[in-house]
């Protein structure tokens, strides 16, 4: 993997109308092909994590096959979990703004999959424990490397809404994990020490799938010609407007921007955290609210749901799963109904009404639940509610910082915002959690809920004057790359890239 050119010599400059060529493509199979390739991955991140919260109680009884608590579930190795996406993000941010998109989505899959595997394998809590951290740090490599990849690939007037249905796909995931909890937790089919082992097994099974159709999906081009690869990016995209133009049976319009700029090998870090904090200050203030306040409420309470309902509800650790179907589903329908909107409404009326809406949501729920007036199912109803929109916001936050930073910083951005917005919210947040819901006093799940309220409802202040109104734009007209010689130029004709 390594680059033999200097890390931040200059490679020439180029003038390329690559960006603008891949934003007037239509619709086609090629990026059917790369939402499969990439975006499916979020499913089997939202299988095993459900699967983990459902399986809590059952590893914490007699003949689990591990000496752990339901607590230590969802305290330690949660918390495990998102330290160890927070670090994997940093480290294959890093590596994938300077090596490229592809290898490392790829790296990063194969990390993912192998501590899955391992998990199932779990015989000692401290085997369970390490291997949820390995999880973590695959996983957080994924949510660097992909979005970078999906928003560079996607074109500008169908990024929103094809970056919110692939990030919403985990609750596709979730569901099935749900579901197939109810199935593996039976033990009139399984053994308690196997029917939990087969889910993590089943998921290693899918992601082997999805590491072959990965396979076909190929380089940014925006990437390539900045770091020295002009004529690949450009046999690349005349390679996808052939194919394009021959499904839909007409030849594309001439692109008409340009970009000139100076190639480069590498950005260090002292670039990117200058460009991040002192070029976009506001824009990082953004992207620091929107991760805190969905990874708490994300990371903390969600993590925590099945321990409410067996706890609060007296539910058989069996049958949290259809609860979490519905909450899942709730999840779901939101990036998939509200995301046309944030391409056609707009990026800050979505953004800030989705987090609000979703806080003052909750709040009525922590009311509602601190007076006694729910029941594990109208509990399910109003988390599935708060949740339609929260997922919406959510999976916005990833939108964010995806396209609001220079497309040298991009990964980075990425990683930066999730690892410290998740550490804030998605590591204390499990632990502090965890301890309010094993106290078995509602006055104290309650509290939860209104700290997660009430960050949501701060992030969509926040959103409501800071957010960047991206929706139709191109990358390069949100944030000029690093390297750009000059802003780039409208309505004229483009120069293929030299």
């Amino acid at each position: 993997m390594a680059d033999p050119r200097p890390r931040s010599a200059e490679t020439g400059t180029v003038t390329t109308d690559v960006p603008a060529r891949l934003d007037r493509l239509p619709w086609s199979r090629w990026h059917w092909m790369i939402v499969v390739g990439l975006g499916t991955v979020w499913i089997l991140d939202g299988l095993e994590v459900t699967t983990v919260g459902n399986i809590a109680g059952r590893l914490s009884e007699p003949g689990s096959g591990l000496a752990v608590t339901s607590a230590q579930i969802t305290g330690i190795a949660a918390a495990l979990y998102v330290a160890g996406a927070c670090a994997g993000a940093l480290f294959f941010g890093w590596l994938t703004d300077r090596h490229g998109r592809k290898k490392l989505f790829m790296v990063t899959l194969a990390v993912y999959l192998t501590a899955t595997a391992m998990t199932a394998l779990s015989f000692a809590p401290w085997w369970f424990f390490l291997f949820r951290f390995l999880t973590g740090f695959g996983i957080g490599g994924e949510y660097a490397a992909i979005n970078s990849a999906i928003d560079e690939l996607i074109p500008s007037r169908f990024r929103g809404r094809v970056d919110l249905m692939i990030n919403g796909s985990y609750w596709l995931g979730a569901i099935g994990g749900s579901l197939l909890s109810i199935l593996a937790l039976n033990t009139s089919i399984f053994p308690a020490d196997v029917g939990w082992r087969l889910t993590f097994g089943l998921g290693v099974v899918l992601g082997l799938v999805i590491l072959l159709v990965r396979r076909h999906v190929p380089e940014s081009p925006r990437w390539q010609f900045i770091h020295g690869r002009g004529e690949e990016a450009e046999t690349l995209v005349g390679q996808v407007e052939r194919e394009v133009e021959a499904e839909k049976q007409e030849r594309l319009p001439r692109a008409d921007r340009s970009i000139t700029i100076h190639q480069r090998a590498g950005i260090g870090f002292g670039t990117i955290a200058r460009t991040v904090f002192g070029t976009y200050p506001k824009r990082a203030v953004l992207g620091l609210a929107l991760f805190v306040g969905q990874a708490f409420l994300y990371n903390a309470i969600t993590f925590g749901f099945g321990a409410i309902l067996t706890t609060f509800f007296h539910v058989a650790s069996g049958d949290t799963g259809y609860y979490f179907a519905v909450i899942a589903a709730g999840n779901l329908a939101g990036p998939l109904l509200l995301g046309r909107l944030f391409d056609t409404v707009g990026r800050r009326t979505m953004i800030s009404s989705t987090y609000l809406l979703s806080g003052v949501l909750l709040f009525g729920t922590a009311w509602l639940f601190d007076r006694g007036s729910l029941n594990a199912t109208t509990l399910t109803a109003c988390w599935c509610v708060v949740l339609f929109f929260a997922s919406a916001g959510a999976s916005s936050a990833y939108l964010t910082v995806s396209e609001i930073f220079p497309m040298e910083t991009r990964a980075m951005a990425i990683a930066f915002f999730y690892a410290l917005g998740t550490a804030a919210g998605g590591i204390s947040g499990p632990l502090v959690f965890s301890d309010l819901t094993k106290s078995g006093v509602v006055g104290d799940t309650a509290l939860a809920f209104v700290i997660g309220a009430s960050l949501m409802c701060a992030a969509g202040l926040v959103s409501l004057f800071l957010a960047v109104n991206a929706e139709r734009r191109s990358l390069e007209d949100i944030a000029a790359p690093l390297s750009s010689a000059a802003p780039p130029p409208a309505a004229q004709p483009a120069a293929r890239t030299s």
